[in-house]
C-alpha cells in the first residue's frame, strides 16, 4: 500500500487521538497536582560527533558542548517543556553533545528529577531566576494573564544566569517542537556587532504592537528612527551572550518595562520590550525555524495550519496549546504532530492534608 499524504495521515493520528484522550477538562498544571512522565529513547551521537557529555551540570563549559539551549521551566509548562526536549534530541546528529540550561522560580527539586528521570544522560542545568522579584515589579498586566508571569521575561536575564564561558545560546520557548536538527539553527551567521538572530516577519503591523499614545508621542517613537523595524517572535532566538551583555540590553528593555508601568505604550507582555529594543538591529533566520502562531490568537485559541514552505520547528504560539487540546478532545489537526513528542505517563493528585 503507498504511503497516506500527510494531510491523510494527521487526520488518522487525530482521529486515534482524540477517541484515546481524557475527559473534557483536564488539564496538565499544578492546581490539579503533579504530572508524571515516562524515560524517553536514548539518543547516541553520530562517528563524527565530540565525545558524549556527562549528565548533570559539570560540563557546561566544556569545549565539546556543540549547542546550548535556554529554556525556561514550570510545572505548568513542564508537559510542553519535555516534548520539546525530546524533539530535539531525536533529531540532531549530536545529541550527547547538547547543553540544556533550564530557569525556574520554584520547585527546582522535583523540576530536575523529573528531566533526570526522563532523561537519564542528559546534560543540563537549572539555573535560579534571581531576578523574580525586580521582574514582578516591573510587569504590567496584558491580553492575557499567561503572559504576565515573570518566568516568561526570564529570556531576557540569559546573560546573567548563564556562566559567562557560553558565548552563543539558542532559546526555546515550552510549546513547540524541533523536526530538524537544532545545530542548524545555533549556526545561524550573526554579524559583528549584533547581539540577536531571529526570524522576521516584516508584512506584520508592526504598528498594532504599541498604543497610540506612544506613536503620538514623537519623543517615543523616535525609537524607531532609521531602522527597519519589522516584528519577530521571541519564542525562537539565538543570542550572542557576550554582545548582549556588553550591550546592556537586559538594562535597556527594563527601562521600558519601567516607563511601561507610568505610560501605558503597549499590550502584548514581554514582545514590545524586545522589539523597542532590538526591531531591525537583528540577524534574520530563515522562517522554516519558527512555524509559530499554531496557538491561534491570544483570546481564543482557534485552530490554525501550517503557513506555506518548508519545516523545522513547529511553534503553538497563541492561547491554544496542544496538550490541552488534546486532553479536552478537541484537538487541531496540527497537534498531532505535537502528540508523538508527549512523555506524560499519568497524572498523580497528592491528598490535602490541610
Amino acid at each position: 500500500m503507498p504511503p497516506l499524504p500527510l494531510a491523510s495521515t494527521l487526520l488518522l493520528l487525530l482521529a486515534i487521538l482524540s477517541s484515546s484522550s481524557p475527559a473534557a477538562g483536564q488539564r496538565d498544571g499544578p492546581a490539579t497536582g503533579t504530572s508524571r512522565f515516562r524515560e524517553a529513547p536514548l539518543f547516541y551521537n553520530a562517528p563524527s560527533c565530540p565525545a558524549p557529555l556527562p549528565p548533570g551540570p559539570d560540563s557546561a563549559c566544556s569545549p565539546d558542548a556543540l549547542v546550548h539551549v535556554a529554556m525556561t521551566l514550570d510545572v505548568t509548562y513542564l508537559r510542553g517543556s519535555m516534548a520539546a526536549v525530546l524533539s530535539v534530541l531525536q533529531h540532531t546528529a549530536c545529541p550527547q553533545s547538547i547543553f540544556f540550561h533550564f530557569v525556574a522560580t520554584s520547585a527546582a527539586g522535583y523540576l530536575s528529577a523529573t528531566v533526570a528521570g526522563s532523561f537519564p544522560s542528559l546534560a543540563f542545568q537549572i539555573h535560579p531566576f534571581a531576578d523574580e522579584p525586580t521582574v514582578a515589579g516591573l510587569i504590567s498586566t496584558s491580553v492575557r494573564a499567561a503572559l504576565d508571569r515573570p518566568l516568561n521575561y526570564a529570556r531576557s536575564y540569559l546573560p546573567r544566569l548563564i556562566p559567562q564561558c557560553v558565548r552563543r545560546v539558542v532559546y526555546l520557548d515550552s510549546d513547540l517542537v524541533l523536526v530538524d536538527d537544532i545545530a542548524g539553527l545555533a549556526s545561524t551567521p550573526i554579524p559583528d556587532g549584533v547581539a540577536l538572530a531571529a526570524p522576521e516577519y516584516c508584512n506584520a503591523n508592526f504598528t498594532s504592537y504599541f498604543t497610540p499614545t506612544f506613536w503620538a508621542n514623537p519623543a517615543l517613537s523616535v525609537a524607531f528612527e532609521g531602522r527597519r523595524a519589522c516584528y519577530f517572535n521571541t519564542g525562537v532566538m539565538v543570542m550572542e551572550l557576550g554582545r548582549w551583555r556588553d550591550g546592556g540590553y537586559t538594562e535597556r528593555i527594563e527601562e521600558w518595562m519601567d516607563l511601561q508601568k507610568r505610560m501605558r505604550i503597549y499590550e502584548l507582555g514581554s514582545l514590545p520590550p524586545f522589539l523597542l529594543v532590538f526591531a531591525g538591529r537583528i540577524a534574520a533566520v530563515e522562517h522554516r525555524w519558527n512555524q509559530h502562531g499554531l496557538g491561534g490568537d491570544n483570546y481564543r485559541g482557534l485552530c490554525r495550519d501550517l503557513h506555506p514552505g518548508p519545516v523545522s520547528l513547529l511553534h503553538w504560539s497563541g492561547k491554544g496549546k496542544p496538550w490541552a487540546r488534546l486532553d479536552g478532545g478537541r484537538p487541531c489537526p496540527v497537534d498531532a504532530i505535537w502528540a508523538p513528542y508527549d512523555l506524560l505517563l499519568r497524572t498523580t493528585f497528592p491528598i490535602d492534608d490541610s
